[in-house]
């Protein structure tokens, strides 16, 4: 059986002997050669500037999706020329514990000579071996819009 190992390092250094509101929440992520510096939610007393782990990891969902999606189109034979994702992932506060409850995705497909529908289907079978969707608890939706260049 082979099995894929993914690995980051992250480092963080400050107090939180001042309490809650006094320490800061950026810290550095290592991933392969990046390093990203992240911070929370400003919600959560966290810099705005900065990406935090709920847009990463919707950030992850929306790129699986894309990912899968190509390679299910190319097996298939379908021209894609241009994929967009305007993702939106949901957090309500009411709900314990607190989580991310549902991802949309939003993907605007452009295909070259390919039916709409016959992409749409592609897209659901790749959301279906979407890795990271299947990993998530969360609600998922797909809301394509597909465009056909002659």
């Amino acid at each position: 059986m082979t099995v894929h190992q993914y690995s980051t390092a992250l480092s963080w250094e400050g107090s939180t002997g001042a309490g809650y509101r006094a320490y800061g929440r950026a810290h550095d992520m290592q991933v392969a050669d990046e390093i990203l510096t992240l911070s929370a939610d400003p919600a959560f007393r966290g810099d705005a500037s900065l990406p935090n782990p709920e847009q990463l990891l919707l950030a992850a969902a929306s790129s699986c999706l894309l990912l899968s999606f190509l390679a299910v189109a190319a097996q298939a034979g379908v021209d894609v020329v241009r994929y967009d994702d305007a993702a939106t992932a949901f957090m309500p506060m009411d709900e314990q514990p607190a989580r991310i409850t549902r991802v949309e995705l939003a993907p605007k497909i452009t295909v070259r000579g390919a039916e709409a529908t016959r992409v749409v289907k592609l897209l659901h079978e790749a959301h279906a071996g979407c890795y990271i969707a299947n990993s998530l608890t969360a609600e998922g939706t797909i809301a394509p819009t597909v465009e056909v260049l002659s």
